[in-house]
Parts: C-alpha cells; sequence; structure tokens
C-alpha cells in the first residue's frame, strides 16, 4: 500500500491533490516554514495517538471505504479526546488518554451497578460511588469536572 519507504501513510488517504510539499520545495518565509513544521507535528502526534489509544492499527479493512472510516473515526475520538482532556486538565495538567478512558469506563461501570440494585441508593452514595470508581483504573487521580448525575 505505502508507495514508496519515505511516505507513512496509503496513497489512497491522502491522494496527489491533499498531500502537501515539503517545506524546503515551497518559496516560504522562515515564519510560514515554522507554521508548516508546526501543523506537520500536529498531525504526526494525531496520527500516533490514532494508533496508540483508538485501534487506528487494529483494523483489518482492506476495502478504501472501510479503511477510510476506520481512520475517520480513529481520528474523531483523537479530536474528542483532546476536548474531553481539557476539561481535567485545569486541575491536573498530567491527565491524559488513559486517565480519560479509564474515567469514562468507571463511570459507565458504576451507572450499571446502580441499575442492578432494587432501589437507588442517597444522592450523597452515588457521588461518592460515581468518584472512587471512575478513578480505579487512573494513572493520574483528577477531580470530576463532569456530573455523575
Amino acid at each position: 500500500m505505502v508507495s514508496h519507504p519515505g511516505e507513512a501513510y496509503p496513497k489512497f488517504l491522502f491522494p496527489q491533490s491533499q498531500r502537501a510539499a515539503p517545506p524546503r520545495q515551497l518559496q516560504l518565509t522562515s515564519s510560514c516554514q515554522a507554521e508548516f513544521v508546526i501543523c506537520d507535528q500536529t498531525i504526526e502526534f494525531n496520527f500516533r495517538d490514532a494508533k496508540q489509544f483508538w485501534g487506528l492499527e487494529d483494523f483489518m479493512n482492506v476495502d478504501q471505504t472501510a479503511v477510510t472510516n476506520a481512520a475517520n473515526l480513529a481520528l474523531f475520538m483523537v479530536n474528542l479526546s483532546q476536548v474531553l482532556k481539557r476539561n481535567f486538565q485545569h486541575t491536573d495538567p498530567d491527565f491524559g488518554v488513559l486517565n480519560l478512558k479509564s474515567y469514562y469506563r468507571g463511570l459507565r461501570y458504576a451507572t450499571e451497578w446502580l441499575k442492578m440494585l432494587p432501589q437507588k441508593p442517597d444522592d450523597i452514595f452515588v457521588a461518592q460511588l460515581f468518584s472512587n470508581i471512575a478513578t480505579l483504573g487512573s494513572i493520574h487521580v483528577a477531580n470530576s469536572p463532569v456530573s455523575s448525575g
């Protein structure tokens, strides 16, 4: 799929009309070259996160539409996680994607556990339950910016 060893992604993901030329081949000012490099690095980091945290590497698709859908889903999850992480990073700057995933997984577990109870417990217990279960798998425990109700 890769067109030559220096190219990181299959050609059909980025047709020639959508691929940018390296800055050395363009006639750019130094500030434009710096902006180009920053954008290039941002794209690389987004692909790294999509592969590492959102399963871009795990998709075993060969059809062009399926590959495009898988890549779009993984990159959408990268963007969504960056937005959601901002809520936590005000109190804990080290809060990362793994913490975010464990937080929302814990909230889901707590919600499912509460559905199994014959009676709903009081709100104070529910709030404590959500805060304790949501932080079980976290690397960095942060205060919850999201209401549990």
